[in-house]
């Protein structure tokens, strides 16, 4: 079942959607006494994240799986995945200990063999997924595979993508941002328990429209989620903008 929250703004969307993620971690804790969450990164997460490492939860109890990573990119670079869950996840959250990053200095294939050894051994509990300007979800950009059955595999970035990324100021130029990376694949983000989706900013607002609006299609690939039969979609009135009208 889809749920879709609307708020005035990123800062308050970030706050609203820690609040169910801390609350989703706290009865999955409670039920089973750990919880395992994909962490999804770029610049519309950072309201959320902000917020959700400042929840009272038993961070030791909780394991993190980092859902993309370019490949060939060091992670001094601003730009890489790694650097980014340090500095504004890990670091304040020191009590979490057990967490996967996807290094994409190393052989990726040796890199997504390990990852889908490691998450393959129990369920997902909660994916916090972000949807790219072009419906991407992780980096499965369009016409995504939405049958892959491996937790992680190589993508190949489009243009829309690497646009987005040069746009956000990660990179100077197109040809700065590397040609592949290493991605969760759509099927290992369907399977988690639970997904909670932050998408503020109106650069988001036609990618938002286009997920709600379009049938389900590799073509748009964050259509999949509506398939989910626990998504939670947070907004602020600028994401919301192509589906609300606001005064």
């Amino acid at each position: 079942m889809m749920q879709i929250h609307v708020h005035d703004n990123a800062d308050l969307l970030g706050q609203h959607a820690a609040d169910a993620a801390a609350l989703a971690l706290k009865e999955i804790i409670a039920e089973q006494g750990y919880a395992r969450i994909a962490l999804s990164t770029g610049a519309s997460q950072f309201p959320f994240i902000s917020s959700f490492v400042t929840r009272d939860l038993t961070w030791e109890k909780i394991e993190m799986f980092h859902l993309d990573e370019y490949i060939g990119l060091p992670e001094s670079h601003p730009a890489s995945f790694r650097k980014y869950l340090k500095e504004r996840f890990l670091q304040h959250v020191p009590q979490l200990q057990r967490y996967w990053l996807v290094d994409g200095e190393q052989d990726p294939q040796e890199t997504v063999a390990r990852l889908n050894e490691e998450i393959a051994q129990k369920p997902v509990d909660l994916a916090l997924i972000g949807i790219g300007e072009n419906g991407h979800i992780a980096f499965n950009d369009p016409p995504a595979d939405f049958d892959n059955p491996d937790p992680y595999t190589i993508v190949n970035l489009d243009e829309a993508c690497k646009q987005q990324q040069v746009n956000e100021g990660w990179f100077a130029t197109l040809e700065d941002v590397p040609k592949q990376a290493i991605s969760m694949t759509v099927q290992q983000i369907l399977s988690s328990r639970r997904i909670i989706s932050c998408v503020p900013h109106g650069a988001k607002a036609e990618a938002i429209r286009s997920t709600l609006e379009k049938p389900i299609d590799p073509k748009f690939p964050s259509t999949i989620l509506k398939s989910h039969a626990n998504w939670q979609l947070y907004l602020d009135k600028a994401s919301s903008a192509g589906i609300f009208a606001w005064a």
